[in-house]
C-alpha cells in the first residue's frame, strides 16, 4: 500500500499537469519515485511532464518502464504513443496503436477498439507502405484477432454517419466487401513493383540468367507466399460481388494461376496441380460460355487438333460471337468465309468433320486474304492463328510465307510445350506437314535435304499420312528417283478416295514417274488421268498433263514429235502461261521444225522465262543466243533471274535453310559463270570473282572459270589468289596460252619481271605473232630496266632498254594499228637511255640507233620542227645519252604522227613530248623556244583533257624558273583535280623556296611528305629548308635519308649530301671531323652515282677526297686524276676561270694523296702546277678572295714536305719559309704552318733545328697564348727530352683557364693525354691515374678518357676498376671508339665468364681490317688456352 507521501505527491503532480505546471510535476513524480522506484503512476506522470517540457529520451526511457511494469495497462501506451507522434517515428507510433487496440480488445471495448484501429490504419495510409496498410487492412476481415470485439459493433446508421466515431469501423465489419476489394489492389500493384524493382537490380548482376528466367524466378519467389489467391477466393464468395466484379477476378485468377503454371519448372511437383486448378477454372468458363477471353485464349492455345476445323467448328463459331471484336475473332470469320464454311451455328452435326468442309473459297465482299493478313499481324503469339494462316497461304502456293510462318509456329508450341509440360503432337505435326510441303515446292530442290529430314520424323509417327507421302514423293521426282516416287504416289492413291483432287493428282505424279521409267506406258497412264481433269476448274491441271504428255511422246522421237508438239499447243490453249509448254515449243522450234525458226524459238524462250524464271532451259538458250550477238545487259538480266528462280536471295528461311553464300551449291553454274563475265568487263571485280567461285562450287574442272577467276583476281589486286586459280586452270589445260599469257600478266604487276619475261617468252613460242603478248613484254622489259638502273646495274639497264627497242620494232612488223603505243614505250626507254653519259655496247646500240633513225629522220612534225631536228648518228664517234634523248624527242613527236586522234590519246602523246622536249632543252639546246613549244604542247594536252593533274603539273614545271606565278596557278589547279598529288605539292614547295617564302614552302613540303613519306624530293625539299632556317644538323639528318631511300634517285641530294660531310676551307672552322662510319654511305651513293655519270669532275673530285677520308688513298689518287682530266678538257673548251680555280684545287688535293702514297716527285710536279696557276701575291682582283691564301699555303708547304722527303733540305726549308712568309696577316693559320714546320725541323734530328724549334714554337705562344696546337706540340717535344720545365712551361696557361674554356679550346682531350704521357713517361702512374679521373669527372661522356683510365687501371692490375669503369659506357660514343673500348674491355676480363672471346670477336666484326683487334683475338685465345 502506497503511504500518505507518495498519494499526496501523486496528487500534487496530478494537479500540476492539469495546470500545466510541468516543472512541478516532475518534481513530485521523481519524489514518488525516490521512494517507490516501480510507481507505475509516477513513471507516467513524470514522463508526460517531461515529454510536455521537451526531454524526449528521458520520456520515452520513464513510458517504456511504466510498459514493462504494466503491459495490459493503457495510461504508459497511450502517452508513448504521443511522445512517438511529435517525434514523427510512424512505425512506433503504429505500434503503440495496436497494442492499445489489443488492449481494448481485451477488454471488449469495441468503440475504443474501432477507434484506435481507424487511427492505426489512417497512420497507415499517411505514412505507411502499401504492405503495412494491407496488413493493417487485414483486421477488418473475419480472421483477424479483433473481429469478435469489433463485430458487436452495430450497424451503421446510413442516414446519420456522424451520430458515432466508429462509422468507418462499423461499414468495414458489415460489408467487407470494398476492404477486400482495396486488399486486392493494394496486394497487386505492391507485388507488381517488388517485381519490377527486383528485376532491374538483379539484370545487371554478372552472370545473370536471360530475362525471361530472371522474371519466373522472382515471381515464383513472390508468388509462392501471395496472399492474392486467397483474396481472389475471398471477392468470389462474398454473396455482394457483382457478376461484373465476379468476372473480373476470375480473369485476374486465371491469369495469375497462369503466370505461376509457367514459370514453375517441369520438375517441380506443384505445377501439375495448378495445372489442373487452372484446366478447372478454364473448362467451366468456356463450357457455360463465359465471356473470358483469357480462359478461351488458354482453351483454344491448348487444343491438340491436326487442322483447324478438327479444333471443332462449333467452338469456334461460339469464340465469335462472345468475343465478335477481337481481333481472333475477325481472324477466324475471314477463314471461314475463305475456306467456304457456314458462320451459321444450325449447320449439320457433322460440320465439325474435315472431309465435309467446302474447299472452294466463296466469293464475299471484302478480301478474305487481306482481312486475314491484317489481323493476323497482331496475332504473332498465337497458335490457332498461325495455324490458320499457314493453311491460307498453302492454298495460295505462297511458299516463302507458309515457312516464316510455320518455323514461328513451331516456336510457340515449343514454348507452350515448356510453359505448360504437355504435349501438342499433332500440332506440330502438322506445322512440320506445312513446312517440309513448302520446302518442298519453295526453289526446289534447294530446301529438300531439310524438308526430308522433317518428312523422315513425320512418317516415322504417321506412316500413310497423305500430305507427307505427297511431298516425299515430290523430293524423289526432283532426285529423278522415278521408281521410287512411283512406289510412293502409288501408295498414295491407295489411301484417298477417288473422287478427291489430291487422288486425281496422285495419279498424275505417279503416271508422270512411269513416263521416265517406261514412256509408252507412261504416256498412256498420263492420258488416263486427262480423262479426270475435265472443267474449268481443272485447267491449270490439265494444262500440266498435256505437257507431260507431249515431253514424253518427244521422248519416244520420229513421228511422235508432231504429236508431242500438237499436245503442247493444246497445253498453252489451256492454260495460255504455262511456261514449261512454251520452252517445249522453243526447243521444237529450233532443232526439229523444218526449215528451223530461230525466231520464233527464240520468242518462246523469252515468254517461258518471262513466266517462270526457273525455266532453266529456255533461259540458258536465251542466254546463249543473246551472247552470240554480242548483248551483254541482256545476259545479264537471263543470268540473274535464272539466279534469282534458284532462291539465292532467300534468306531468312531458318537457321538450318538459309542461304549462306559461302556454302551454296548452284544448281545452274553457267548463269553464274555468265555473271561473273558480265562483271568483269565492267570492272565490278568483287562480285565477278563471288559469282565465279559459286559456279566452281558445280564444276571445279572448270577450266575456262578458273581462268576468268584468276583474270578477275589479278584485276582486283589479289595477285597470290589469281597466281593459284591460273596455275589450276593452266594444270586442266596445258595448251591454253591465254592462261600463261595472264600468270605473266600478274607477275609484271607484282614486280616478279624476270619471271614474267619467262612467261610471256613462253607464249611467244606458240604464237609469235601475237601483239598483245609482244607489247607486254615490251611493257616488262622497260620496267625491269627502270628497275636495274634505279638499283645501280647501268649495264644490265643498258641491255634490257635494248631489249625493249627491239621487241617494240618486232610489234611493228607484227602488226600495224598499235603505233601510238609503240613508239611511247619506244620514247621511254630512250629516255632511259638517256640518263647514261656513255654506253658499254656500242655497237647493239648503234645498230638499234640507227634501225630508229632512218624511221624517223625526215618526218619531224611542224609542232617542233622550227626547235628541232633529228640528226644523223655520227661515225667514230662513241654514242652518249644526248643522241637517245634526240631519239626519244623524234619517237614522241612521230607517235603523235601515227597515233589515234582521240581526247585521251592524242592528251598522253602531247604530254610526253612535251615533257621530253623540256628535258632535251636542259642539255643546252635552245633553251627558251625549246621551253616554248614544250609548254604549248602540254596546253594542248590540257585542251584535250583537263582534268588530268599531271598535265597541270608539267606545265608548271615547264613554268618554273620564266612564270613563277603562272606555274604557281598551275600547281594550285593540279591540287584541286587531285589533293593527295605529292609530286604537284613537292614542286610547288620547291617554287616557293626558289622565291624565298620558305614558310609556305616548308608547309607545301611538309604535306608532300605526309602523303608519301618515301617521296625523296620532299625530304630533299625538307633538307633545304632547314639549311634556309641554318639547322645543318637537320639538313645532313634529311638528305641522309634521301641518300639511304635511293642513293641515285635524287643526284644532287648525294652531292650535297657528300659536300656537306667536309668543313668549309676557313681558317676559322671548327667543324667536326667525321669519322669512318659517317662517310660509308656518302661513299656508297657516289660511288654509283660516279659510275652512272662519269663525265661529272666534281662528283669524282668529292669522291676522290671521301676515299682519303676512308683510307682508300690510291682510289682516292685515281678518282681525282680522273676529275683533273675532265676539267683540262672542259677548260680547253670554254676557258672558264671557275673550271681553272676547280682544275688548281684538284692538283693540291691529288699532290697530297700523292705524298701520302710516297709518289714525291709526282707530287711536287701536281704543287708546281697548282702554284703555278694561284695568282702573284699582292695581285688584285683574285687574290682577295680567301681562299687562295689557303690554297698559296698548303701548296708552298706541301711543296717543301716534298723536297723534304726527297732529301732536298735547303729547297725544303725555302718552301717553309715561304708558306710562313705568306701568312703573316693570319694568325691562326700562321701557328699551324710554326707547328708543321716546328715539326719538319724536328724531325731533322740535330740539336740545332731541335733547338730552333722550340723557339719558333715559344714565339707562337708568345704571341697566342691560347695557340693549343702550338702548346702540345712544345709539351711533347718537351716529353721527348723528359724536360719538365718545359712541359710546365707549355701547359701551365692552358690548365690555369677556366674548365668552359680549356673544352672549347681542346674538345678532344689533348692537354690531358700528354699529361698522362708524360707522367707515365716518369713512372708515376698514380698522378696520371689521378689526371685522367679528374679529367673524366670534368667531362663523363668522354670515352676517350674512359677508355684511358681503364688502361691505367688495367696496368695497376686492377681488374675490378677497370670491369666497373667499362661497364657504364655512354651511348653516346662512335662507333670508332666504341671499337677501342671493346679490345680493353677483353684484356680487363678475367675469362671466367667466357665474355672476353664475345667482346673481341665483336671487335673484329665492328672493324675487320683493325689488326690490333686480331691481336686482342689471339691474346683471349690463348689465354684461355693455358698457353
Amino acid at each position: 500500500m502506497s503511504s500518505p507521501f507518495v498519494k499526496s505527491k501523486l496528487k500534487v503532480a496530478r494537479d500540476a499537469l492539469g495546470k500545466k505546471q510541468y516543472e512541478t510535476a516532475r518534481d513530485a513524480a521523481s519524489q514518488v519515485l525516490d521512494c517507490e522506484p516501480d510507481n507505475y503512476t509516477a513513471h507516467v506522470f513524470l514522463g508526460l511532464a517531461c515529454l510536455e517540457l521537451g526531454h524526449h529520451d528521458k520520456s520515452e526511457q520513464l513510458y517504456s518502464r511504466a510498459i514493462g511494469l504494466r503491459p495490459d495497462q493503457l495510461l504508459a501506451w497511450q502517452g508513448i504513443s504521443q511522445l512517438y507522434e511529435k517525434q514523427e517515428k510512424w512505425d512506433a507510433v503504429a505500434g503503440a496503436l495496436e497494442e492499445m487496440l489489443r488492449i481494448f480488445s481485451a477488454n471488449s471495448d469495441a468503440t475504443k477498439a474501432a477507434e484506435t484501429l481507424q487511427k492505426l490504419i489512417e497512420t497507415r495510409r499517411q505514412h505507411g507502405s502499401r504492405k503495412q496498410i494491407i496488413t493493417v487492412l487485414f483486421y477488418l476481415l473475419p480472421d483477424s484477432p479483433f473481429y469478435d470485439t469489433l463485430s458487436t459493433l452495430p450497424p451503421p446508421d446510413h442516414t446519420n454517419p456522424n451520430s458515432t466515431t466508429t462509422f468507418v469501423t462499423q461499414e468495414a465489419i458489415h460489408d467487407s466487401l470494398p476492404v477486400i476489394e482495396e486488399i486486392m489492389a493494394l496486394t497487386e500493384q505492391e507485388e507488381e513493383t517488388f517485381m519490377k524493382v527486383e528485376f532491374d537490380k538483379r539484370r545487371t548482376r554478372l552472370g545473370a540468367p536471360p530475362p525471361d528466367i530472371m522474371r519466373n524466378e522472382i515471381g515464383l519467389e513472390v508468388w509462392r507466399t501471395s496472399k492474392l489467391p486467397l483474396v481472389y477466393q475471398e471477392v468470389l464468395n462474398h454473396p455482394k460481388t457483382s457478376d461484373e466484379l465476379r468476372r473480373s477476378v476470375e480473369d485476374r485468377m486465371i491469369r495469375y494461376k497462369q503466370q505461376i503454371f509457367h514459370a514453375l519448372p517441369l520438375s517441380d511437383p506443384d505445377k501439375s496441380t495448378v495445372g489442373i486448378q487452372l484446366a478447372e477454372l478454364v473448362n467451366g468458363i468456356v463450357t457455360i460460355g463465359v465471356r473470358n477471353q483469357s480462359a478461351w485464349s488458354i482453351f483454344l492455345e491448348g487444343l491438340d487438333q491436326e487442322t483447324v476445323c478438327e479444333c471443332g467448328l462449333d467452338l469456334l463459331r461460339r469464340f465469335m460471337q462472345v468475343f465478335p471484336d477481337t481481333n481472333l475473332a475477325q481472324l477466324l470469320r475471314a477463314y471461314f468465309m475463305y475456306m467456304g464454311i457456314s458462320n451459321d451455328e444450325s449447320v449439320d452435326e457433322e460440320a465439325d468433320e474435315p472431309s465435309t468442309v467446302a474447299l472452294k473459297p466463296v466469293s464475299t465482299d471484302g478480301d478474305p486474304l487481306n482481312a486475314i493478313t491484317d489481323a493476323f499481324g497482331s496475332l504473332q503469339d498465337s497458335i490457332l492463328a498461325t495455324r490458320v494462316v499457314i493453311e491460307v497461304y498453302s492454298k495460295e502456293l505462297d511458299y516463302l510465307s507458309v515457312i516464316h510462318v510455320a518455323e514461328s509456329g513451331l516456336e510457340l508450341v515449343k514454348k507452350h510445350e515448356r510453359n505448360t509440360g504437355r504435349k501438342l503432337g499433332n500440332v506440330r505435326k502438322a506445322f512440320h506437314i506445312a513446312l517440309a510441303t513448302a520446302l518442298v515446292h519453295s526453289y526446289p530442290p534447294k530446301h529438300h535435304q531439310r524438308a526430308r529430314l522433317l518428312l523422315d520424323d513425320v512418317l516415322t509417327q504417321d506412316p500413310d499420312h497423305v500430305d507427307a507421302l505427297l511431298a516425299y514423293g515430290y523430293i524423289l521426282q526432283s532426285a529423278e528417283k522415278w521408281e521410287e516416287a512411283e512406289v510412293v504416289f502409288s501408295k498414295v492413291t491407295t489411301r484417298l478416295p477417288p473422287a478427291t483432287r489430291k487422288f486425281v493428282r496422285a495419279r498424275e505424279e505417279r503416271a508422270w514417274c512411269l513416263s521416265r521409267i517406261r514412256t509408252a506406258e507412261g504416256m498412256q497412264a498420263l492420258r488416263d488421268v486427262l480423262k479426270d481433269l475435265e472443267g474449268g476448274e481443272f485447267q491449270f491441271d490439265r494444262a500440266r498433263c498435256l505437257w507431260r504428255v507431249g515431253r514424253a511422246c518427244w521422248d519416244l522421237g520420229g513421228s511422235f514429235r508432231e504429236e508431242a508438239y500438237a499436245n503442247f499447243i493444246q497445253s498453252l490453249r489451256c492454260d495460255p502461261e504455262y511456261a514449261p509448254s512454251y520452252t517445249s515449243l522453243g526447243v521444237y522450234y529450233s532443232e526439229f521444225a523444218v526449215p528451223p525458226d530461230p525466231t520464233r524459238a527464240s520468242k518462246c524462250f523469252q515468254k517461258a522465262f518471262e513466266l517462270n524464271p526457273t525455266e532453266v532451259e529456255a533461259a540458258r538458250r536465251l542466254a546463249e543466243g543473246f551472247a552470240n550477238e554480242r548483248e551483254w545487259d541482256l545476259v545479264e538480266v537471263v543470268a540473274r533471274r535464272t539466279i534469282e528462280g534458284e532462291g539465292v536471295l532467300d534468306l531468312g528461311i531458318g537457321a538450318e535453310g538459309g542461304v549462306v553464300a559461302g556454302r551454296y551449291l548452284p544448281a545452274n553454274a553457267w548463269a553464274w559463270k555468265a555473271l561473273g563475265v558480265v562483271e568483269l568487263s565492267r570492272g565490278y571485280y568483287a562480285q565477278s570473282i563471288e559469282a565465279l567461285q559459286i559456279a566452281l562450287r558445280a564444276d571445279e574442272e572448270d577450266q575456262v572459270c578458273w581462268l576468268r577467276l584468276g583474270e578477275a583476281y589479278s584485276k582486283a589486286g589479289r595477285y597470290a589468289a589469281a597466281l593459284k586459280a591460273l596455275a589450276r586452270a593452266k594444270e586442266l589445260d596445258r595448251d591454253v596460252w591465254l592462261c600463261t599469257y595472264l600468270i605473266g600478266e600478274v607477275q609484271r604487276q607484282t614486280g616478279k619481271f624476270g619471271e614474267a619475261l619467262d612467261s610471256y617468252k613462253s607464249v611467244l613460242q606458240k604464237q609469235s605473232d601475237e601483239v598483245g603478248v609482244l607489247m607486254s613484254l615490251a611493257l616488262t622489259e622497260l620496267a625491269l630496266a627502270r628497275q636495274e638502273w634505279s638499283s645501280g646495274f647501268f649495264t644490265r639497264a643498258e641491255r634490257t632498254f635494248a631489249s625493249t627497242i627491239t621487241t617494240c620494232l618486232s610489234t611493228v612488223r607484227a602488226a600495224s594499228g598499235y603505233g601510238s603505243i609503240v613508239w611511247k614505250v619506244v620514247g621511254d626507254a630512250l629516255l632511259g637511255l638517256s640518263q647514261a653519259t656513255t654506253f658499254v655496247d656500242q655497237e647493239l646500240l648503234r645498230g638499234i640507233f640507227a634501225k630508229i633513225t632512218s624511221v624517223l629522220r625526215h618526218v619531224t612534225s611542224k609542232r617542233v620542227a622550227h626547235v628541232f631536228s633529228l640528226g644523223p648518228i655520227q661515225d667514230g664517234l662513241p654514242l652518249t645519252g644526248s643522241y637517245a634523248l634526240q631519239l626519244a624527242v623524234a619517237s614522241y613527236d612521230y607517235r603523235i604522227t601515227v597515233g589515234s586522234s582521240g581526247d585521251t590519246v592524242m592528251g598522253s602523246a602531247l604530254y610526253d613530248l612535251g615533257l621530253a622536249l623540256q628535258t632535251w632543252s636542259k642539255e643546252g639546246n635552245d633553251r627558251e623556244p625549246a621551253l616554248e613549244v614544250a609548254a604549248s604542247l602540254l596546253k594542248e594536252a590540257l585542251i584535250k583533257d583537263p582534268d588530268d593533274p599531271t598535265y597541270w603539273t608539267a606545265l608548271a614545271i615547264t613554268y618554273f624558273l620564266d612564270k613563277p606565278k603562272i606555274s604557281q596557278h598551275a600547281y594550285i589547279k593540279a591540287l584541286e583535280l587531285d589533293p593527295k598529288n605529292t609530286v604537284a605539292w613537292t614542286q610547288l614547295g620547291l617554287l616557293y623556296l626558289y622565291y624565298n617564302d620558305v614558310a609556305l614552302a616548308y608547309e607545301a613540303l611538309s604535306k608532300a611528305h605526309i602523303l608519301d613519306p618515301d617521296c625523296s624530293v620532299a625530304w630533299v625539299g625538307l633538307a633545304l629548308v632547314a639549311a634556309r632556317n641554318g639547322d645543318d644538323d637537320h639538313a645532313h639528318a634529311l638528305l641522309e635519308h634521301v641518300v639511304g631511300l635511293s642513293p641515285l634517285a635524287q643526284p644532287a641530294a648525294t652531292m650535297e649530301f657528300a659536300a656537306r660531310l667536309f668543313p668549309p676551307m676557313s681558317p676559322q672552322a671548327k667543324a667536326r671531323v667525321p669519322v669512318k662510319e659517317e662517310l660509308l654511305p656518302a661513299f656508297a651513293a657516289l660511288n654509283l652515282y660516279a659510275k652512272q655519270r662519269q663525265d661529272d669532275p666534281r662528283a669524282l673530285h668529292l669522291l676522290g677526297l671521301i676515299c682519303e677520308r676512308l683510307g682508300a688513298l690510291e682510289q682516292g689518287a685515281d678518282w681525282i686524276f680522273r676529275a683533273i682530266t675532265l676539267l683540262e678538257i672542259a677548260y680547253e673548251d670554254t676557258e672558264d676561270s671557275l673550271i681553272e680555280r676547280q682544275f688548281t684545287i684538284a692538283h693540291t688535293n691529288l699532290a697530297r694523296l700523292k705524298v701520302c702514297l710516297h709518289d714525291y716527285t709526282g707530287a711536287l710536279e701536281s704543287f708546281e702546277i697548282a702554284h703555278g696557276l694561284l695568282p702573284e701575291q699582292g695581285a688584285t682582283g683574285r687574290e682577295c678572295e680567301p681562299d687562295n691564301e689557303l690554297l698559296r699555303v698548303q701548296v708552298l708547304f706541301g711543296s717543301g714536305l716534298a723536297h723534304f722527303k726527297l732529301g732536298d733540305i735547303q729547297s725544303a726549308m725555302t718552301r717553309f719559309q715561304n708558306a710562313l712568309d705568306a701568312t703573316v696577316d693570319n694568325h691562326i693559320l700562321r701557328c699551324h704552318v710554326t707547328v708543321l714546320l716546328a715539326r719538319c725541323m724536328w724531325a731533322i734530328g740535330t740539336d740545332e733545328l731541335r733547338e730552333s724549334a722550340k723557339a719558333l714554337l715559344l714565339d707562337s705562344i708568345t704571341a697566342d697564348p691560347e695557340a693549343l696546337v702550338s702548346i702540345s706540340t712544345l709539351a711533347g717535344m718537351g716529353i721527348l727530352t723528359e724536360d719538365d720545365s718545359l712541359v710546365d712551361a707549355a701547359l701551365s696557361e692552358i690548365q690555369s683557364l677556366p674548365i668552359e674554356r680549356r673544352q672549347e679550346l681542346d674538345p678532344s682531350g689533348d692537354v690531358t693525354y700528354l699529361l698522362i704521357r708524360h707522367h707515365l713517361g716518369l713512372a708515376d702512374i698514380g698522378r696520371a691515374i689521378r689526371i685522367a679521373q679528374k679529367a673524366l669527372h670534368i667531362e663523363p661522356s668522354n670515352l676517350r678518357i674512359r677508355r684511358d683510365l681503364a688502361s691505367l687501371t688495367l696496368k695497376q692490375g686492377n681488374r675490378a676498376a677497370t670491369q666497373a669503369i667499362l661497364a657504364v659506357e655512354s651511348a653516346v660514343g662512335s662507333l670508332e671508339e666504341a671499337k677501342e673500348t671493346l679490345a680493353v674491355a677483353c684484356i680487363a676480363d678475367d675469362g671466367t665468364e667466357g665474355r672476353a672471346l664475345s667482346y673481341a670477336q665483336k671487335a673484329i666484326m665492328l672493324d675487320p681490317g683493325n689488326v690490333q683487334n686480331w691481336k686482342t683475338l689471339t691474346y683471349v685465345r690463348t689465354r684461355n688456352g693455358g698457353l
